[in-house]
């Protein structure tokens, strides 16, 4: 952790204040050496950065990953000082019609401002820009291309196919994928030690596992079961998370991959049912279980039971999102898998 970020963490932390501020925002990189994971693509920013020549940018990928704090960082790093009055940041909760786009943009891009240098550009940065109207899209061509000496434009978003082509071409694509684990957890120790959490080994997983790439959501998970437990370890995040437990679910499909004990099984699954949760809630909780090759004995049978998995999650995204889904889904895994089984034993013999 740099410097910058260490003083700011320690100062946040003295504040009474700070203690209400969000630790996804208190902890925030302002430097791109602090910037998690996506080493490769934060690598081009970096060369951005020193080189001073800044394109149009498309920063697309999963939330949480770091595409605003990046694009800020290299905003704070290319103009100094200038970058309070020489960016412009729209995010979607600000209205982005075609009068903000006209008007408040356009202005934007017009107004003077002291640039360290001669090859610096005022920045406008648009958050969720796959949020915005096809129509407030297309009146942003124009704009970009009026004022490409003195202004530059950064966009991010989640789905890049909703970015009309005339702006895709404009830009300069950067893409970020989900953090690894491994990224989570050192920053998720950087900010427990901070805030004298305690947490626990099996808390961090537990952390890991919700968030699923996302540091925002890590960090905000950590955050409430921080403020409503003493210790944060793995059965009080799922709580404060309210996602079915993985050793749940695993139990479930153990009971139908190794034992072909239907009856148990659907009494385990009418039993989560039981706690609240949807069939919305419970098919991704299958799907990422399943990733794991040991619950299977085979590849073949692994495969069988994702297909199977992925099938019922079609027909639960459709609408169809009926216990009696989630009973036929595992009801097909005992069929396909005692059938690879009795294949497997042919095999040998």
């Amino acid at each position: 952790v740099s410097p910058q970020m260490a003083a700011s963490s320690s100062t946040a932390a003295a504040s009474p204040v700070a203690a209400s501020i969000p630790w996804g925002e208190k902890y925030r990189p302002q430097v791109m050496a602090d910037v998690v994971g996506n080493q490769d693509t934060v690598s081009r920013l970096r060369i951005v950065a020193r080189e001073g020549n800044l394109p149009n940018l498309l920063l697309c990928g999963p939330p949480g990953t770091g595409k605003t704090t990046s694009i800020l960082c290299l905003a704070r790093e290319l103009l100094g000082d200038a970058a309070k009055d020489a960016v412009l940041e729209l995010n979607a909760s600000d209205d982005r019609g075609l009068d903000v786009v006209r008007e408040r943009i356009k202005q934007f891009a017009q107004k003077k401002v002291t640039l360290p240098s001669a090859m610096h550009h005022k920045i406008v940065i648009l958050d969720e820009a796959d949020s915005m109207t096809p129509q407030a899209q297309q009146a942003l061509r124009r704009t970009m291309e009026l004022h490409s000496s003195t202004t530059r434009f950064a966009f991010a978003c989640n789905n890049s196919t909703r970015i009309i082509e005339p702006l895709q071409s404009r830009c300069a694509v950067v893409r970020f994928t989900k953090l690894s684990n491994a990224d989570i957890l050192q920053r998720l120790k950087v900010v427990a030690e901070a805030e004298r959490v305690i947490v626990t080994e099996d808390g961090f997983e537990a952390l890991i596992y919700v968030s699923d790439g996302d540091m925002r959501s890590a960090l905000n998970t950590l955050q409430a079961t921080a403020s409503g437990f003493e210790v944060v370890d793995a059965d009080n995040v799922f709580k404060v998370a309210d996602q079915p437990h993985p050793i749940a679910i695993e139990e479930i499909l153990r009971q139908v991959i190794d034992h072909g004990d239907i009856n148990e099984a659907h009494k385990q699954l009418n039993r989560l049912l039981a706690r609240g949760y949807s069939a919305q809630d419970v098919m991704p909780a299958f799907f990422r279980v399943a990733q794991n090759p040991r619950l299977f004995k085979s590849e073949e049978a692994q495969l069988m039971c994702l297909r199977v998995i992925g099938d019922t999650n079609l027909r639960v995204c459709e609408g169809c999102g009926s216990p009696l889904q989630l009973a036929a889904m595992l009801a097909r895994i005992t069929v396909h898998c005692s059938s690879a089984g009795t294949a497997q034993q042919g095999g040998r013999r």
